[in-house]
């Protein structure tokens, strides 16, 4: 019960950090489908009844401590390295494939390491969602995931019109979303 207070504690966080830095942005010069729009609400309410779901009492609570606190932990590591990501990219954040006037291409912190560490991160904590708390979070994990990868070829198609030889050398030493894997 303790960890799963926790987790919902930390995604908690996570939102409120989300919607408070989101007031600092940017102007979008360009936005996201409406498509995509109507992805995003369905995979948001599949995370709210997954989450429902997987109350006191489910699957989840059959796990053993270890497992608990080991996707807990992972938990924080993806929001703290989501959040790491955010404090780098700064007022060029915005939704997933859009982008802001004056956009700049941040390559260093956590963009160092992989081109989409914000889904990263978001992954990671989903992921240590499932161990801890319910396996039905491995849905969510897997819609998150595909729609995380179509975000990032969408976003990298974009980068890429906008800087074109910064991009590809970024590209060209980096990983999208697992570091020195994919």
């Amino acid at each position: 019960m303790l960890v799963s207070h926790l987790i919902d504690g930390l995604w908690l966080a996570f939102v409120v950090i989300w919607l408070v830095a989101a007031q600092f942005n940017k102007r979008a010069s360009a936005h996201a489908p409406w498509k995509t729009w109507i992805a995003r609400l369905a995979i948001l309410a599949l995370l709210v009844g997954v989450r429902l779901h997987s109350g006191e009492g489910r699957l989840g609570t059959a796990a053993g401590p270890v497992r608990q606190w080991s996707g807990a932990a992972l938990v924080a590591l993806g929001l703290g390295f989501a959040v790491w990501a955010r404090v780098y990219l700064g007022r060029n954040w915005g939704m997933p494939m859009s982008l802001r006037a004056g956009h700049e291409l941040v390559t260093r912190g956590p963009y160092a390491y992989v081109r989409h560490p914000i889904y990263t991160g978001i992954l990671l904590a989903m992921l240590g969602s499932t161990v801890a708390l319910d396996p039905m979070w491995g849905w969510a994990l897997g819609l998150f995931f595909a729609y995380f990868l179509y975000s990032a070829r969408t976003e990298e198609r974009m980068m890429g019109e906008q800087f074109p030889e910064a991009y590809a050398a970024y590209k060209a030493r980096t990983r999208m979303l697992i570091p020195f894997v994919l």
